[in-house]
């Protein structure tokens, strides 16, 4: 978390976004700023920045923000710094999503101007502090869209751009004539079997940029090929119409490249996420204490097995037979959905986030402006009552203007830092714990965040037993067997009974 601890140095690179509504450039600057003074003071070495402007925290299709996962991959740093957690992303399917695949990069998030305390509970705490973000973000975005379904019955742009388009006087879309040819050009080139890669290398070599200015690449040319504004139709929220903006493409044109996308291009990373290991750094054998890694064998008749084997096996250690990955999956995901069902589980763990939000908003900046507040107005108070005995002099004018403006400076400042930092309630933490219980553990992120959120190991017998430490009191470091049976013992850790199957 946001404890570092190394006798090595250690290589960060920083991720700042801003979104659309009432920010700007300066809220980029403000992040970095904060994010290397941090660096500084914790003894990292940044070695990078990634950017994201005007993009929604929302979704995950931000060019840097992916440019920055892809390179997590290259060993080249262990650390993404941001400026607070609801810059990583605003959902919490992404945002655990995501910080697996850093972490199987051996990468760490760490937060500037939020200091979650480090060990197992503070991934509990960060996991609350995502799924309020995202409650925030989704008042947000009702709040937006209030003000632009008007516009919308207008069939106005809303300010977003669009390659190939640009906004009439009336506010609405109408072709550009120096970009539209370029957009007709890529479907029919398309269309004709010409492959991506070739289409927008000749854009970039020829001088063409996005509409933020940007290389065109297989994302953005993908995002125009998919754009049904090019063919007239206009879509916001409920409204839908076919005919509010003049076709810069047929529609039997459009129609031809989606069914050549749908076939060429099908959800590759998707499949990736559903093959990955969820257990991978958390899965201990019961009998060696030794980790457990993912495996994968073919069988006689093709099919691909995959399962956990134990490194103390690979090493002639120990006997352990392999498991099935989706059966140990399955049993650990039925285990945790079981677990998060206890009341006295939910209630300790808001105990504890409030209790933790309690000493960040006593240690907190807005906390240090309102104590310099109640000494600016005693001094106030003071120098009026001066004057009020008649004791009236130049400097002590001055001084009272001196010490209003501050006064002023100190309330703007207060109000600011509290409505960047906005206090959760205790019902509301519960009501974040408890959407676990109704989540559908058949989709790949939710079993991602249920794991990562809640599970610190779990240790697996040839008896059918499942040893599972959860990060609500738990401990930081991983525990060896001989402590693993202590605290199964002391009833500390939850057991579970599974039925075994060995390797193919």
């Amino acid at each position: 978390m946001n404890n570092i601890i190394s006798d090595t140095t250690l290589f960060a690179v920083i991720y700042a976004r801003y979104s659309y509504n009432g920010q700007r450039e300066e809220s980029i600057e403000g992040q970095l700023r904060d994010c290397h003074e941090f660096a500084k003071k914790h003894g990292l070495t940044v070695v990078g920045e990634y950017c994201d402007r005007a993009l929604s925290g929302t979704s995950d299709k931000r060019p840097e923000f992916q440019r920055m996962i892809r390179d997590s991959a290259k060993g080249q740093f262990s650390v993404v710094l941001c400026w607070k957690n609801d810059r990583f992303a605003r959902s919490r399917y992404d945002s655990a999503v995501y910080k697996y695949k850093l972490k199987q990069n051996g990468v760490q998030v760490l937060y500037a101007k939020e200091l979650i305390p480090d060990g197992p509970e503070g991934i509990i705490l960060e996991s609350v502090m995502e799924g309020f973000a995202e409650y925030y973000s989704a008042n947000l975005s009702q709040n937006v869209k209030r003000g632009n379904y008007d516009s919308a019955l207008k069939r106005q742009t809303l300010g977003r751009m669009v390659f190939g388009l640009r906004q009439n006087a009336e506010k609405r879309y109408e072709p550009d004539p120096a970009t539209a040819p370029i957009v007709r050009r890529i479907f029919e080139e398309y269309a004709a079997g010409r492959p991506a890669v070739d289409i927008y290398t000749d854009l970039n070599n020829e001088g063409y940029r996005t509409v933020r200015g940007n290389l065109f690449n297989k994302n953005s040319l993908r995002r125009i090929l998919q754009n049904e504004k090019y063919i007239g139709v206009y879509r916001y929220d409920d409204i839908y119409d076919e005919n509010a903006i003049t076709p810069i493409v047929t529609k039997e044109l459009f129609n031809k490249v989606q069914a050549m996308l749908k076939k060429h291009h099908e959800a590759p990373a998707a499949k990736k996420t559903e093959g990955g290991f969820l257990l991978t750094t958390k899965i201990f054998c019961g009998e060696c204490g030794e980790a457990m890694t993912g495996d994968s064998g073919t069988g006689k008749s093709g099919a691909i097995y995959h399962y956990y084997t134990c490194n103390g096996r690979r090493k002639k250690k120990c006997a352990r037979q392999s498991i099935s990955k989706q059966l140990i999956e399955d049993a650990v995901i039925k285990a945790l959905v079981d677990i998060i069902q206890d009341d006295g589980l939910i209630n300790g763990i808001a105990d504890t986030f409030m209790a933790w939000q309690a000493e960040q908003s006593a240690s907190s900046h807005a906390t240090a402006l309102e104590k310099r507040l109640k000494q600016t107005q005693s001094a106030i108070k003071n120098s009026m009552a001066l004057i009020d005995s008649g004791f009236v002099t130049d400097s002590l004018k001055s001084h009272i203007m001196e010490l209003e403006a501050e006064r002023a400076a100190l309330e703007k400042g207060i109000t600011k830092e509290r409505l960047e930092n906005v206090s959760i309630s205790r019902d509301t933490v519960i009501w974040f714990l408890q959407r676990f219980r109704t989540a559908d553990y058949s989709d790949v992120s939710w079993r991602i965040y249920i794991v990562e959120t809640f599970l610190q190991a779990v240790y697996v017998y040839d008896d059918g037993k499942l040893l599972l430490q959860l990060n609500f009191n738990g401990h930081s470091k991983k525990i060896s067997l001989p402590e693993a049976e202590k605290v199964a013992e002391s009833g500390s850790m939850i057991c579970s009974d599974f039925a075994p199957l060995g390797a193919p």
